[in-house]
């Protein structure tokens, strides 16, 4: 995995655990394409400081993620800022459509496998591979054999060309004919206990934000709410790559999860850019 694909994914981003650089990813993320991607380093402080985030920790958050390779400094207009770097904005638009993704995969639209061989000798490709079939959400089948949602085929193939490493691996799309019991085996395949002991984090945390705003927030207090929302959020899509509803136990605490999640965004989105803005 790249640097900056670790900055995007590393961690347990729950709103009690997440590091000042999630929230400025996230920062970034909803606030800062719109103006080619740029932020003066004193309108991220300010912004960090709403969300309770000193200075020294933003300063050493940035410093950080440029290291990484997420951040490249520019001035503009006199003053000191940050720029997303085009591998920062591509794995934004990554996000997007994992994150802000409302449909799940049905078995009607199978599944992508992944078929990989490296030779011992290139081990280190190897790791990079599993971390990024990881990444992307997928669970192990077979040894050498990783399973996802179908719809996940074109990410799947633009990271590998990207890693250099479509030559180590082939994909395919494909039905689950027999055998076996499907919905016993996807418990094999991903950790589903693990998943649900996050959604079930995310509903703790932010269940009481739901029952707070039960219309449209304004001002400080939705753009708080609602970067923390997001933060909590973003981590969950990639554990959960949409996996397919019918496999699902019917009472699947992660779908009270995303409709908690899209309520408060329905409801805090404008109010918290206006508040930006």
């Amino acid at each position: 995995m790249t640097a900056a694909g670790e900055a995007f994914a590393d961690g347990d981003a729950g709103a009690r655990s997440a590091q000042p650089r999630q929230f400025i990813v996230t920062v970034y993320g909803l606030y800062a394409r719109a103006d080619g991607g740029w932020l003066s380093v004193a309108s991220l402080i300010a912004l960090l400081a709403d969300l309770d985030i000193d200075e020294p920790a933003v300063r050493s958050s940035i410093s950080r993620l440029k290291r990484r390779g997420i951040l490249v400094a520019e001035r503009r207009g006199g003053a000191a800022g940050y720029a997303l770097s085009d591998e920062g904005l591509a794995v934004l638009r990554e996000g997007d459509e994992r994150i802000f993704r409302r449909e799940r995969s049905t078995l009607a639209e199978g599944w992508l496998l992944a078929v990989f061989s490296v030779p011992e000798s290139e081990r280190n490709k190897r790791h990079v591979l599993r971390s990024q079939l990881t990444r992307l959400g997928f669970g192990t089948a077979a040894p050498g054999v990783w399973i996802a949602p179908a719809h996940l085929h074109e990410a799947t193939a633009a990271m590998l060309r990207q890693q250099d490493l479509d030559g180590y691996a082939d994909l395919f799309r494909a039905d689950h004919v027999a055998f076996g019991d499907v919905a016993r085996k996807m418990r094999q395949w991903w950790d589903l206990d693990e998943l649900e002991r996050q959604y079930t984090a995310f509903l703790d945390d932010h269940e009481p934000v739901g029952k707070r705003w039960r219309g449209p927030g304004e001002g400080r207090e939705a753009f708080v709410d609602y970067v923390r929302v997001l933060t909590s959020w973003r981590r969950l899509p990639y554990l959960d790559p949409g996996l397919p509803v019918e496999l699902l136990p019917a009472d699947w605490v992660g779908t009270r999860a995303a409709d908690l999640f899209f309520a408060l965004r329905e409801r805090l989105e404008a109010g918290a850019r206006a508040y930006v803005s």
